[in-house]
């Protein structure tokens, strides 16, 4: 007669929610700064005690080692992902300090979604409310981070079905109102910072096709590059069209009129925003049909 095998127990909802939870937590601590599993759990116990409390050793790794490969690998795709998605940022502040802004920004903001689009979301805030981590260049790396994530909402927001401008010709101003496309962002900036990184990626291209100009100095090149774009504001809109992402300069009137949209304003309404712009009343009926035209072809505007 053979001995009966005992069924193991089941774990229950609540016993794998905190073996998920704890297992997160393991593997989106931060790392050392010599880039390796903290030793120490948060209530100080021995991190080794922690790992072989949940994760089973091998014949060639510990519980610690096996657990430090998830931590690390975890890490690494946060900041390369990081990196790629601001360069930017990392060119006004240089890869010392843009390191050290990625590591808390990190830790106090880790992914939480399925995309790591999303990984930058809330830097904007973070260094508006930490502007420490920017310094010295907190203005001018806080208008790339908006311009920066403008573009990637830019990238893959939605877009809606545009009006063209013969149907605009058919609505009634007064009590029409428009909407911009998902995808469009308006930044009012205190820095030419479009210009700036269109001679940053310009600069990587040349690196990338074995120019070493940038990589033999590249904190002369940043300075270099910070001189030669003094503050002054800029009206931009950062858009997608034709599946690109494009950048387009607009005047204090037009930027107004957009922005009426996006607060749900009639279009007659929106327009009343030109009074508020000094010398637009002497053209503004010729200006105005020419920004709707330009708007239209691109496709910003939808119901």
């Amino acid at each position: 007669m053979t001995e009966a095998i005992p069924t193991p127990r089941r774990q229950s909802r609540r016993e794998y929610l905190q073996l998920q939870r704890l297992m997160a937590g393991a593997v989106m601590r931060p790392l050392t700064r010599r880039g390796r599993l903290q030793s120490r759990w948060r209530d100080g116990q021995p991190m080794k005690k922690v790992a072989a409390g949940f994760i089973k050793p091998n014949d060639r790794l510990t519980s610690f080692e096996r657990l430090e490969i998830y931590n690390r690998q975890y890490w690494f795709r946060l900041l390369d992902c990081f990196y790629d998605d601001y360069p930017g940022v990392r060119a006004v502040l240089g890869d010392r300090r843009f390191a050290r802004l990625a590591e808390a920004y990190l830790t106090r903001h880790p992914s939480a979604s399925f995309s790591l689009r999303n990984l930058g979301r809330g830097l904007v805030e973070f260094l508006a409310t930490q502007p420490q981590w920017a310094a010295p260049h907190g203005p001018l790396a806080l208008d790339m981070a908006r311009l920066e994530w403008a573009q990637i909402e830019a990238f893959d927001n939605e877009a809606k079905p545009p009006l063209t401008m013969d149907s605009l010709l058919e609505i009634d101003p007064a009590r029409t109102r428009l909407q911009l496309q998902p995808h469009l962002t308006l930044l009012e900036l205190s820095h030419p910072v479009d210009e700036f990184l269109i001679q940053i990626k310009r600069a990587e291209r040349l690196r990338d096709e074995a120019s070493n100009a940038m990589e033999a100095h590249p904190a002369r090149w940043r300075r270099r590059l910070q001189r030669r774009w003094k503050p002054g504001t800029v009206f931009l809109a950062v858009h997608r069209h034709d599946d690109t992402v494009f950048y387009k300069r607009l005047e204090p009137g037009a930027f107004r009129v957009l922005s009426a949209f996006r607060t749900k304003a009639a279009i007659a309404e929106a327009c009343q925003q030109l009074g508020a712009v000094e010398g637009a009343a002497a053209d503004a009926g010729a200006k105005v049909k020419s920004w709707f035209e330009s708007w239209a072809a691109l496709g910003w505007l939808c119901r």
